[in-house]
């Protein structure tokens, strides 16, 4: 029999928990609480995402068959369905955002120099969301078409260790792209995005931050080649020119020259077109930093 400290307790060793108290405190989390307190709200959640519970009654029998044990995993209050659904429901959130930027801005240095699958040495974000199906009945607020519920969840993925570092869940009918107007783009860092994010008006301010973005075009987007450089067809590159946007109230709205990069994939045997603001990179670079976008959808497959 193991005598020793169970996994997830060692896994909760590591949380700066005085930290988590600041937060709990700067909005009375506990006030006026007899038991089951924010952390071990906290701890049950965070048992709940680990064990992949499904419900609150998986995550209620769960605990309960491991009663004897609860102190030793650092839960102080009895967890019941009832108690837990109150918490989720009434307990201020923001508790827990804080304290998830607490534990991002630990992690993020730890992970700066991983590799990528792509060389380079600026910040790489990828930007995607994922629509969350609800019960309409159990949800009437999240009414997304007729006879369904959903949200949607956004977010920002460090791709130094896949690290969220922006997180916001909305009704499931808000497009994608409204939510640029949220993010404070980094100087410097470049942002992954497929074609939902077209907007120039938008990816201008990427510009005027300093900051770079890959974005699969569209073909309605109207163009004018002004330029080409010469590409190796061998890696799969067909064509890197520069261009202007045509269309006048694109034009107006971002009027300076954007990089169209042409690249055919042979395993899906498609053609991708992508858009940036970067001139100095290779092309081929170029088309890799769009393919580490899908680590941000590995990222919500293990969500769900």
């Amino acid at each position: 029999m193991n005598s020793g400290r169970t996994v997830f307790s060692q896994l909760i060793s590591f949380l700066p928990d005085r930290e988590f108290r600041r937060c709990v405190a700067r909005y009375g989390g506990d006030r006026r609480l007899r038991e089951f307190s924010c952390w071990d709200q906290y701890l049950t959640m965070a048992f709940a995402q680990l064990t992949y519970r499904e419900s609150l009654r998986d995550i209620e029998a769960c605990l309960r068959s491991l009663q004897g044990k609860l102190y030793h995993l650092g839960f102080r209050g009895h967890v019941s369905r009832s108690t837990l659904a109150d918490a989720n429901e009434n307990r201020d959130w923001r508790i827990f955002a804080d304290f998830a930027q607490v534990l991002i801005g630990v992690a993020r240095p730890l992970y700066a120099h991983d590799p990528m699958g792509v060389d380079l040495e600026q910040s790489l974000y990828a930007l995607d969301s994922t629509t969350i199906d609800l019960c309409l009945s159990l949800f009437p607020w999240a009414r997304f078409r007729k006879h369904k519920a959903a949200v949607k969840m956004h977010t920002l993925l460090d791709l130094h260790g896949n690290i969220p570092t922006f997180i916001r869940v909305t009704e499931g009918k808000l497009h994608d792209v409204n939510i640029l107007d949220e993010l404070l783009p980094e100087a410097g860092a470049f942002y992954v995005m497929d074609r939902g994010y077209i907007d120039f008006e938008r990816l201008f301010i990427f510009t005027l931050c300093s900051a770079f973005f890959v974005v699969r075009t569209k073909e309605n987007v109207l163009l004018q080649r002004r330029y080409s450089r010469p590409v190796d067809k061998a890696t799969g590159l067909r064509s890197d020119h520069t261009v202007i946007l045509t269309a006048i109230d694109s034009a107006k709205t971002y009027p300076d020259p954007l990089r169209r990069v042409t690249y055919f994939d042979a395993e899906k045997e498609k053609r991708l077109k992508f858009l940036n603001n970067n001139s100095a990179l290779p092309a081929l670079t170029i088309a890799q930093i769009y393919k580490c976008r899908w680590q941000v959808e590995l990222f919500f497959k293990w969500i769900k």
